[in-house]
């Protein structure tokens, strides 16, 4: 091999390398951007101090990492309630991206969700500019209020401990949940990922069929959104919480947030924390 060939050689070489670690360094920043707009989101101002010590329990970034939310996306949160995920979602996307926050429809059956709406709705009025990309719409199962974003234009749907409502008494007819799944699998593009958090029941032989006590099991979910035509494409213990015994007098609703038990064994149930949650990722096939 001649001086020329060698020099040629090297060249190649050197080209080959600077050039193939490109992609990957593109990933790692698009990484690193998503991760530093979900830092700000949380350190917010507009985050009052409760909400923030709700980290410890929900584990936001991890989550929405997992989900792998970015910035640049169309999003939808599933019955956002007073907004604590929205005050997170909405200034990552406020710049590049949608948020639609299906909430509970024109007429909620419960008043705690008309409640919630004002709440959320107050927060938005408070700071147009931080939630300027925030769309409401509606995912209500009476008034038959089911497309909560157009169809096949959603990079991300999310719901945060819903999907056993919609086996309660009250909350919609027998065939809620696979409305609602519906209703989500039709606004995500092919591709679009479905990211779900609920409260764990542990045994499926032995849940609740009306989900009264506010758990519900990960192979129902499962099963659920295979039934709509989702695909499973991860699974994480993020959320898990191995001091949850799910045996509480007033259901998932003995522990933190809400100690439905008032004064009474408050200290135990602060000390177990909030729920034990399942976190499942979805794909909508191409």
């Amino acid at each position: 091999m001649n001086a020329i060939h060698r020099s040629l050689l090297t060249l190649a070489a050197l080209f080959v390398g600077t050039i193939a670690p490109v992609g990957v360094h593109f990933k790692v920043e698009a990484q690193q951007g998503s991760a530093a707009a979900i830092d700000a989101a949380l350190a917010g101002s507009h985050r009052s101090g409760a909400n923030k010590a709700r980290d410890r329990y929900r584990h936001p970034k991890e989550t929405l990492a997992f989900f792998g939310l970015r910035p640049e996306m169309t999003v939808v949160e599933i019955w956002p309630g007073g907004g604590w995920y929205t005050e997170v979602l909405a200034p990552v996307l406020h710049e590049r991206g949608k948020l639609y926050v299906a909430q509970y429809g024109s007429k909620p059956p419960f008043p705690y969700q008309q409640r919630e709406m004002d709440t959320l709705a107050a927060k938005l009025r408070a700071n147009p500019d931080l939630y300027r990309a925030v769309t409401p719409t509606a995912l209500n199962f009476f008034t038959n209020e089911l497309t909560i974003a157009p169809p096949g234009s959603v990079d991300l749907v999310l719901t945060f401990r819903n999907v056993h409502n919609w086996f309660e008494e009250g909350y919609g007819p027998p065939n809620a949940a696979q409305l609602a799944f519906k209703a989500m699998f039709t606004a995500l593009k092919p591709g679009g990922m479905l990211g779900v958090v609920d409260h764990r029941w542990p045994d499926p032989a032995t849940e609740d069929p009306g989900a009264k006590n506010g758990y519900i099991s990960e192979k129902r979910v499962i099963e659920l959104a295979e039934g709509a035509g989702f695909e499973l494409a991860g699974r994480s213990d993020i959320n898990r919480n191995l001091l949850d015994t799910h045996d509480y007098p007033e259901g998932v609703w003995t522990l933190p947030p809400d100690l439905a038990l008032g004064e009474r064994d408050r200290d135990k149930y602060l000390a177990i924390g909030e729920s034990d949650r399942f976190t499942l990722k979805f794909v909508k096939p191409d």
